[in-house]
């Protein structure tokens, strides 16, 4: 009889039966109590948050998009007012500044982390220029983010941090969502913590903070309230959310750390490889390695690659991102931009693959993934 084949899946998300029980109780508690939104458990929520992030305030709404989305119209931006983002990421960063009124320009990337720089920014930075979106590709901080800060302060912009990726995840020990006006992040069940569905905004700006609360209810003065103060949308966390939200926060720390495991058992068998190479991380960071990114040579087709392993029951996730913002049909036909625009981006991100990484990983899954992956490149290399 033929052996069953292992399955390593690209992501899963991490609920332990204690959790699990945990969280049957506080919907319990919620359903009976009648507050199904805004109430007790998204106030812990969002402070615990805001300590994680070591900002001020944070606030809890139902997706890492609309926290984009209210982050940017915080900023007030006008007909014509330009934002640099980063060609490299998900469509979401890009059209909330459509959304919020503005315009997106997209720039090139630095290829040794996959994120805007600060040569960048000056590069594609004019008269237009309101602001510069930075993104945490992957888990990895930008790691010139307090060069582009410098700049943002010079140039009187705003500076806001897509955050979506970099759940507890640092540069010299300072926390995504603390170095910009405003932090925004995503709880997508692919995230290293979840909520289901649902995204925080942080910042350490009172005003913002105000602003942000009436634009996630409806524009209304105060959740009491029928007055109606700002056009806004229903952008709120529902209770049952952000009880999930504040069990999965306790637990970051823990999913940090496993994950980091299986990343040194990555970095140091992939060293060793032929046809493979990971991404560095600078020794000042410290990653959550909501992904972990590895590029291929150019000779090596990354569909072939990833069909292979996926024979062997090696499971690789998307990548950040393919195809890059200038290559989508939409965007094409709003900005303009077409291939070879940002070439830097196209020829990382064609040869970047995404390698299983979720909590529950094992050193054993993780060599498993090795294994094949070096049988994969012998067969593609022929040898």
């Amino acid at each position: 009889m033929k052996a069953l084949l292992k399955v390593i899946p690209p992501i899963k998300p991490y609920f332990p039966i204690k959790d699990v029980e945990r969280i049957k109780g506080d919907l319990e508690k919620i359903l009976r109590s009648g507050m199904l939104t805004l109430h007790i458990y998204t106030k812990e929520f969002e402070k615990k948050f805001a300590n994680l992030c070591r900002t001020n305030y944070a606030i809890a709404v139902n997706s890492g998009t609309s926290a984009l989305e209210i982050a940017l119209r915080t900023m007030g931006l006008k007909n014509g007012d330009e934002v640099l983002v980063p060609t490299n990421t998900f469509t979401a960063t890009a059209a909330t500044v459509f959304f919020a009124g503005g315009k997106p320009v997209f720039t090139d990337i630095n290829p040794e982390s996959l994120c805007i720089d600060a040569e960048n920014v000056q590069r594609y930075m004019t008269r237009k220029t309101k602001g510069v979106m930075v993104v945490h590709i992957g888990g990895l901080v930008c790691p010139d983010i307090k060069a582009i800060k410098e700049i943002c302060h010079d140039h009187k912009l705003f500076l806001i941090e897509d955050a979506a990726h970099a759940h507890g995840s640092t540069v010299d020990k300072q926390p995504a969502g603390s170095f910009g006006d405003v932090g925004c992040f995503s709880f997508y069940p692919t995230k290293v913590m979840t909520t289901g569905e649902g995204g925080m905004i942080t910042t350490n700006d009172l005003k913002v903070t105000e602003k942000a609360q009436v634009l996630r209810d409806q524009g209304k003065e105060n959740f009491n309230s029928n007055i109606i103060v700002k056009l806004g949308y229903n952008w709120r966390l529902p209770e049952i959310n952000a009880a999930i939200g504040i069990v999965q926060l306790e637990r970051l720390p823990g999913i940090i750390e496993k994950r980091n495991m299986i990343a040194r058992c990555y970095d140091k068998e992939l060293k060793k490889m032929n046809g493979i190479k990971p991404l560095g991380m600078p020794t000042n960071t410290v990653s959550n390695y909501y992904k972990y990114v590895a590029f291929l040579d150019r000779e090596i087709s990354r569909d072939e690659f990833k069909h292979n392993l996926g024979e062997k029951g090696v499971k690789c996730g998307g990548e950040v991102y393919w195809p890059p913002l200038h290559l989508q049909p939409i965007y094409q036909k709003l900005l303009g931009v077409k291939g070879g625009d940002f070439p830097v981006a196209e020829e990382v991100c064609e040869r970047m693959v995404c390698l299983p990484m979720y909590a529950q990983m094992t050193l054993e899954d993780a060599r498993y993934v090795i294994e094949n992956i070096n049988e994969t490149l012998s067969e593609l290399l022929g040898g």
